[in-house]
């Protein structure tokens, strides 16, 4: 289909790009790698006013290490998390999941700032930042605010983010020998994830856990990981995957068989993290 019309604008900016939303107001949408927003477009799911094009802002794509996390532009494209060697040394599940994302055309075009902002519970990174209690940095006119990511996704598509507002930053913890895994469940390479599951465990017995398409944001694991505090083994804590989940079903897979899906690919997760 043909999308709707609008208008469209290239910011040089982050600050211009704030300008350009109070221009043409609270119906414009930003515009990074574009693979989730304007499939929503063409099939006129989405219409918006006016696209302002963030692409090119050169200062929004970066990874550079900041004390106790690992700053990562909203603007860099997966690939380029993917193979950055900090991000690899101090939080590998967040180089392996971008790596893990559509196909090559979609890893170097899209953004994993991009992912966060369009609050898609299918996506493979938000449910990551779930797990690994990531902070978002929002930019707008009145200067900046950090989101914790178990607070910033809010419904399918809905997060905590302005139409006067800006996806800036995300800010991932340095796991510190703790071990990780994403794993995922797809048709086909470039599908959505049917089920993921990220996990970021430690010897103690904690881990945190991540889930993909089980519910109308990216949802923690939690039963499973109190389970797992109060001494459960990974087994039998992974039969609470699907508690306090909602899945939908779809030609992908029914709400039921995702439940099942998800004990399994939870208990597959802990298993790889706490091998590492």
């Amino acid at each position: 289909m043909i999308p709707a019309l609008f208008e469209y604008e290239r910011a040089d900016s982050a600050d211009h790009a704030l300008q350009l939303l109070q221009q043409f107001g609270d119906e414009a949408k930003i515009l990074a790698g574009g693979h989730s927003l304007l499939p929503l477009m063409k099939l006129r799911l989405a219409q918006p006013s006016a696209l302002i094009d963030v692409a090119r802002i050169a200062e929004l794509s970066y990874v550079r290490d900041d004390g106790d996390v690992i700053a990562i532009g909203a603007l860099t494209p997966y690939e380029d998390v993917h193979f950055n060697d900090l991000v690899k040394e101090h939080c590998g599940i967040v180089a392996h999941t971008s790596g893990e994302v559509g196909d090559p055309q979609v890893r170097h075009r899209g953004t994993i700032g991009g992912s966060v902002a369009h609050g898609d519970p299918a996506s493979d990174i938000p449910s990551v930042m779930v797990a690994l209690d990531a902070e978002f940095v929002v930019h707008s006119a009145s200067g900046d605010r950090t989101v914790k990511a178990t607070e910033f996704f809010k419904s399918v598509f809905e997060v905590d983010l302005g139409p006067q507002e800006l996806l800036t930053e995300l800010r991932v913890p340095k796991l510190n020998g703790a071990g990780w895994s994403y794993q995922k469940f797809q048709h086909r390479a470039q599908d959505w994830a049917t089920v993921g599951v990220a996990a970021v465990a430690r010897g103690d017995g904690r881990a945190a856990i991540g889930l993909t398409s089980m519910g109308e944001t990216p949802l923690r694991a939690t039963a499973v990981e109190e389970a797992l505090a109060s001494g459960t083994n990974v087994a039998d804590a992974s039969q609470q995957a699907a508690e306090g989940t909602s899945p939908v079903s779809d030609p992908l897979g029914s709400a039921e068989y995702r439940r099942e899906m998800a004990k399994v690919f939870v208990r597959r997760a802990l298993e790889e993290a706490l091998s590492r």
